[in-house]
């Protein structure tokens, strides 16, 4: 009687766990019909992809989070490099020479300027002046023109717009000119008009004036004395102007030429800059002076060597 009764518990059991089997697997097979059905009846395949993309959507914002950036490698991070080290060689090396830590006068800075040029070729010597101005304001656009005392060591092709022969002048004619020029070509370093030409050269100005050739009463390359012109333009007249970031760059010849050529015409720039300060500029008008050649390092010259 009893083993019956433990028989037909048993069999109770037994029917209540198919029971909840069946249960679950109505339920899993319920939940997948409603994904399917949402996912518009997509395949199981589909829905294993689009599953996967979530999952690397939720990855990807954990990454954004910082939540996995401790698993990621770290990049090595280079040292960095100071303005001398980047330079070649022998840059290096002739820097050595110029102690930054000092100013020199203008003898000694251009002494060492012939000493420190690293290029091979003849390079140039230049002059760079800080100004206390504001070219932004139009007595303060420190603008000028003059002739360097040793000339500039360059051998300068000197144009004439002029019908009228020039004793010196590489090219003239306005006819001739204005050929090459409408050729686009530009074959001079100067070009040097009368004022009455000028207007011939109106249609010309946007290629001449980006490339600074383009005759300017302010720079003497429109006058009526057109050969006292040729002969300051082969003699090294010079032009300059203040950057717009207030500095003057100007060469002063080459580092092949003497010393004492150089000291003058230093000397020379100087003086021209001096007289051109404006009245508005109160206090200081030169912040700072360097001497340098085209490729080699910076020479700090005393300021009140200007």
């Amino acid at each position: 009687m009893a083993k019956a009764k433990n028989a037909d518990l048993d069999e109770i059991e037994n029917t209540e766990n198919v029971a909840v089997e069946v249960a679950e697997t109505t339920e899993t097979a319920t939940e997948t019909e409603a994904k399917l059905a949402k996912a518009g009846k997509r395949s199981a395949k589909a829905l294993a992809e689009a599953e996967e993309k979530e999952a690397k959507e939720e990855r990807k914002a954990a990454i954004a989070d910082g939540e996995l950036q401790a698993d990621k490698p770290k990049q090595h991070a280079n040292p960095t490099r100071s303005r001398l080290e980047r330079q070649g060689k022998k840059f290096q090396e002739v820097a050595k020479l110029v102690d930054q830590t000092k100013t020199y006068t203008v003898k000694e800075a251009v002494a060492l300027a012939q000493k420190t040029n690293p290029a091979k070729f003849d390079a140039s010597v230049e002059v760079h002046i800080n100004l206390n101005v504001d070219p932004r304001h139009a007595d303060q656009n420190i603008r000028d023109n003059l002739v360097l005392p040793a000339g500039t060591g360059k051998s300068i092709v000197v144009a004439v717009f002029d019908d009228e022969k020039v004793e010196g002048a590489d090219l003239q004619g306005v006819e001739n000119i204005t050929k090459a020029l409408d050729k686009g070509e530009m074959n001079f370093d100067i070009l040097i008009a009368t004022p009455a030409q000028m207007p011939k050269l109106g249609k010309y100005a946007r290629s001449l004036g980006p490339r600074g050739l383009m005759p300017n009463p302010k720079s003497g390359t429109v006058t009526t004395d057109v050969a006292k012109a040729v002969r300051e333009a082969k003699a090294g007249r010079v032009e300059y102007r203040v950057d717009n970031t207030g500095i003057v760059h100007m060469p002063v010849g080459k580092v092949s030429f003497k010393a004492d050529d150089l000291l003058k015409n230093v000397q020379a720039v100087f003086a021209s800059v001096k007289g051109n300060k404006p009245a508005s500029v109160k206090g200081t008008y030169v912040k700072a002076v360097y001497v340098s050649t085209t490729m080699g390092p910076s020479i700090p010259v005393t300021i009140s060597e200007v």
